[in-house]
Formats: C-alpha cells, structure tokens, sequence
C-alpha cells in the first residue's frame, strides 16, 4: 500500500457524486441552443450571481457580480495577474517560504521576487518599507502557505497602507478558506480594502475538485475590464456547462451542506494525524500550522535540513510520500540554522486508518536508520 502525504491533493471517495449529477442533469435538461454559442470571458452570470452571495454569507466579503471573473483554477487566477500587472524587470513581493507555483508564474514573466520572511503573525510588514517599486504583493493571509500563521490585524493595515502608498496590487490567495478547526474564521483581506488595491482568489479545488478546473477571482473594479480581455485572449472562457451545474449547486444549498461534510471529515482525518504524530515521535517532532487548512508542517528535531531528501527517501522505501519544505524557501533564503529537517504533511486524501498505518512506517523507516 502506497501512503501519499502529498499536499494539496483531496480524496476521490469526498466527491459529492449524485449531487454533482443532479446539478448536471439539471443543467443539461434546461440548456438552450445559444448556449452552445461563445460566452462572456468573466463567466456565466448565474454563477457569479452565486458566488457573490456566498462569499457574503460565509466570508464576509462584499463586491458586485461584475467584480467577479471565473478562472479554470486559481493558477489560471495567478496567471491573469502576472499578465496584467507584471513586466520583464518589475519586482514583486511574496512570502518565505511560499507556494511554489505563484512564485514560478509571477518569475515567467522576467519579474524579480522580493522575498520578505513570515513569523507568526505573518508576513513582516515593517520589511516592506525597505522594498522599492514592488509592482505586487502575494500573500495567503488566511493560512499563510505552507506554514499556517494568520496574518495579524496589524499588518493586515501596514500591507494595505502599503500597497494604497506604493501603487501596487495585493494578490490574496484564499486557498482553503473553508477548513477552520481551532479558530474562528478569519475576514479576506479584501473585506479591509478601502483603495481597491486587492486581488482575491478563490477555488472549489479544495471543495469539489481539482479535476473541474473552476475558480474566481475578484477583481478592483478599475481592473475588471483588463481581467475580462485578458482571459477572453487566454482561452475565451471557462467550460460552461461545468460553471452552470455549480451555479445550482451552490444555489441549492447543497455545495455548503457538503464543505460541512468535509470541514467534519477532515477534522476527524487532522486529529488522527497529530494523534499518530505525538505517539510516534512526541517531543522529537514540532508540529505548525494545524488550526486550520489541510496540510501541517512538521518538523524534525534530531534532523538538520539537509537530511531532509534523506529522509524522504527512507519514507519512500516503505511506501510513503513525505514532501520537505526547503524548496518552498526562496534561494539563499532557507531556514534559518536554528530551524530543523521539516515537511508539508497533507492529509485530505487519505483515510484515517492510512493516516496512522503512514506513520507508522514512516517512524519505523527513522528507527531503523
């Protein structure tokens, strides 16, 4: 049995099926034939319609349907934003460490990152003072990636003052916004913005699946024309069938219902991995990020960060995937001496049983090393 701790995935047995079908066969049943002509790049409005009602009532974020473009992912999201706001020599911010494929997508473009640290209240605001003509900022305030802090209410003000002083654009990836444990949710960012200097992303990735391919973005209002052309110039518009059965399944109620579902079952998979955790390795291990989201950090007290492919191999040799962090650090922006062997735990995808039975080996596969 292969035990895959890889992040970011989610378990094809969570995929709401019959829901998802109904949503679909509901939205095959009333199609007309003008809908097999092109659509509008932004997407369709009934889904955006929904969207905007939802991100109301569950994240307290205000904004009209227009403000809203419906992207195949948030990568397509970030890629949006690199075509529109970045150029060949411009800087942008982003956090160290940080999602791997912002960083990438925002350097295609020939743009240099800024690379500024995160402690636990986030992202250190006060560095950007010292960081000239940034065209961007990228930033997972809700859960920052990979190490799970919330970014405080203090430097959610000083990285708005910034961006409104600066004339940059905040991109602020919600990534899994959905997943609260031990702490009550958190406001977007994007709720605090009186300059219209934020870029919101979200996706149902995370939710449904990655395999749709749907996400959204909200857009300043004086950027929604820039984001419409561009998108219509990328691929003309995101699938339509797929966006009109989400738009039921949202309206129906039944997508919340399920993120419920899921919020119970993840929990139950979170604890069953900081159980297994604390019995395997106890004081050896320092676990980060937990509180929320569908990954932990953990990190490997009698391991230098080095060892960390090391490692990752002898846990392959027993069948489990474990991911480091260091490349998730920009270069010769590692961990600091201090800090330890450490890696990116996801466990969404895997049952509580594959939970326990991964550690296991993994702690066996160390032991006998």
């Amino acid at each position: 049995m292969q035990i895959d701790f890889r992040y970011g995935d989610i378990a094809a047995a969570d995929f709401p099926r019959l829901t998802w079908r109904r949503a679909l066969m509901k939205t095959m049943a009333t199609s007309r034939a003008r809908s097999l002509r092109y659509q509008q790049p932004e997407g369709s409005k009934e889904l955006r319609t929904a969207l905007q009602a939802y991100l109301w009532r569950t994240r307290g974020l205000s904004c009209s349907v227009d403000q809203i473009v419906i992207v195949n992912g948030s990568q397509q999201g970030l890629d949006l934003c690199s075509r529109i706001l970045l150029d060949s020599g411009d800087r942008f911010v982003i956090e160290n460490p940080c999602y791997w494929a912002a960083r990438h997508i925002f350097e295609s473009t020939g743009a240099i990152p800024q690379f500024v640290p995160v402690d636990d209240e986030g992202l250190q605001t006060e560095v950007l003072a010292d960081v000239k003509k940034a065209r961007l900022c990228y930033v997972t305030p809700s859960h920052q990636f990979p190490l799970g802090h919330v970014l405080s209410a203090s430097r959610r003000a000083q990285l708005l003052d910034w961006a409104a002083t600066a004339g940059a654009y905040v991109i602020e990836d919600d990534y899994d916004g959905e997943y609260r444990y031990d702490i009550r949710p958190i406001q977007p960012l994007h709720a605090l913005d009186h300059s219209g200097r934020v870029v919101y992303l979200g996706t149902i990735s995370k939710t449904v699946s990655p395999l749709l391919r749907l996400g959204y973005l909200v857009a300043p209002t004086e950027l929604v024309d820039a984001f419409r052309t561009t998108k219509r110039l990328t691929d003309r518009h995101s699938p339509t069938l797929e966006q009109a059965a989400l738009a039921s399944f949202i309206q129906s109620g039944a997508y919340e219902r399920h993120v419920k579902k899921l919020r119970r079952k993840n929990a139950q998979r979170r604890a069953a991995l900081l159980t297994a955790l604390s019995d395997h390795f106890g004081d050896a291990i320092d676990v980060q990020g937990s509180d929320a989201g569908l990954h932990v950090v953990t990190w490997f007290n009698d391991f230098e960060p080095a060892r960390e492919n090391h490692i990752a191999g002898l846990g392959r040799q027993r069948g489990v995937g474990i991911y480091p962090i260091s490349g998730l650090y920009g270069d010769g922006h590692g961990p600091a001496p201090k800090r330890k062997a450490g890696f990116v735990l996801g466990y969404a995808a895997l049952e509580e049983r594959e939970i326990r039975i991964g550690v296991s080996r993994l702690a066996t596969a160390l032991r006998s090393k």
